[in-house]
């Protein structure tokens, strides 16, 4: 039986999952990192993107995060996100309409608008449907 360790992925609506794992990876700020029970206490910004788990028992499991922390401790493994969703639950249709809004935002420029906050959008979207394409991968999607 493989080494497990528990994870809790939270974001400001509530707990999103809480369980054993035997692997994470995630995109944190300087790249991409993959989790095993026993690793070193670690505290990391992430990105917008996906949460990959391997829970106990090897099923794999795929969230979207819009970015926020991971924390990792001995015995537990904490995703804090302002939002958490399980990729199932991501809308393709929506994600490319927000990037296009977005974009198109970005390349008028004889509006006014926040560009910082276009970014974001289009930083979001994209990420959103990355981890669709990720899920689509697996053949769970």
């Amino acid at each position: 039986m493989a080494m497990t360790v528990h994870c809790d992925i939270v974001s400001a609506e509530g707990e999103v999952f809480s369980g054993l794992i035997e692997f994470v990876s995630v995109t944190g700020s300087l790249g991409d990192l993959g989790i095993y029970p026993g690793h070193a206490p670690l505290l990391t910004e992430l990105k917008p993107g996906p949460v990959e788990l391997r829970k106990q028992g090897g099923q794999e499991d795929v969230f979207y995060v819009s970015g926020g922390f991971l924390e990792v401790q001995p015995h537990k493994i904490i995703v804090l996100a302002d939002t958490a969703l399980r990729a199932n639950d991501l809308s393709e249709a929506a994600a490319i309409e927000a990037q296009t809004h977005a974009q198109q935002e970005m390349a008028d420029k004889s509006a006014e608008f926040e560009y910082s906050r276009a970014a974001t959008q289009l930083a979001e979207a994209a990420a959103q449907l990355r981890t669709l394409q990720q899920l689509r991968k697996k053949g769970k999607h």
